[in-house]
């Protein structure tokens, strides 16, 4: 069990997220969180860089839908951290293994955890994960294959984008559980279709298809399936985004960022700083030394 100590701190660390590091809630709380989760083994969270910078992160648990386990968790953040540090990164792909997308957090890990200390422990922590995954500066996007249930909904909204196949769902079944998205799958829901949009989704529990997934807003586009071509499709997709120099495209992820989650004055600031580690840099100079014209 967690100590009451460390729930008293984390309280603290509530309110004002850390930009500094892409974090939420302070690191010196995860010691304790880390070695309780990885009592609960399972499946894979794995990583391939490309040559082309666009990465593909894969949750790879398919004998359980792709559900989250203690150690899932755990990598899912180390995935996070080495992302942060790509320089040569400017996109990423979300998939999961098996034809399907991720069924949220594995039960068995979860009734372990059922009292309010620990459940609160890996609220935080997968709230801080996916919150520096959606603030990574690659232009993400999460393929929707077969089902994204509760959890696995949630890891959706952390994305910037969400390409959907024609036969997926999205559902946040939280209120079947007698619970609420705890994962900051709410609050990025509400940005993405609006408070009334996300309570009517999260109130009655919608089975969103693609069809009415891309009418409300919640999904970017329908990728054809088959072996291998829906992952090729949305890196097709997303190449159309990252077309370009890597400190470019990271450069537009952050001013776009910080537009998005900063008072207007302080996203001002950030854009002219962002601005000044462009101007004049290589991407720059070459555009115009070639007299490069808008298309």
């Amino acid at each position: 069990m967690f100590s009451g100590r460390l729930l008293r701190i984390s309280h603290n660390a509530l309110g004002k997220p850390h930009h500094r590091g892409m974090a939420v809630y302070s690191s010196e709380l995860w010691d304790e969180i880390r070695g309780k989760l990885s009592m609960f083994p399972g499946g894979s969270v794995n990583l391939v860089k490309q040559e082309s910078g666009i990465a593909v992160l894969t949750v790879n648990n398919p004998d359980r839908m792709n559900a989250f386990s203690g150690t899932m968790m755990l990598e899912l953040q180390d995935r996070v951290s080495q992302l942060e540090n790509w320089k040569e990164g400017k996109g990423l792909i979300v998939h999961g293994a098996g034809g399907t997308f991720c069924s949220g957090s594995d039960l068995n890990a979860v009734r372990a955890i059922s009292n309010p200390q620990d459940g609160m422990k890996m609220c935080m922590f997968m709230q801080d994960t996916l919150t520096r995954l959606l603030r990574l500066p690659l232009i993400s996007v999460a393929l929707v294959e077969g089902r994204a249930l509760g959890g696995g909904a949630e890891l959706t909204t952390a994305c910037d984008f969400r390409l959907m196949t024609p036969s997926s769902e999205i559902q946040f079944v939280h209120k079947h559980m007698g619970l609420v998205p705890g994962w900051g799958g709410a609050a990025r829901l509400v940005r993405i279709v609006g408070s009334q949009g996300a309570l009517k989704l999260l109130a009655a529990a919608l089975k969103v298809d693609s069809a009415l997934a891309e009418r409300i807003g919640l999904s970017d586009g329908v990728v054809a399936t088959g072996a291998g071509t829906a992952l090729a499709e949305a890196e097709h997709w997303l190449g159309d985004f990252t077309r370009g120099p890597a400190p470019v495209i990271q450069a537009i992820k952050k001013v776009a960022l910080s537009g998005r989650e900063r008072p207007l004055e302080d996203a001002l600031r950030k854009e002219k700083e962002v601005f000044g580690t462009v101007w004049g840099g290589s991407a720059n100079l070459e555009a115009l030394a070639r007299k490069s014209k808008h298309k």
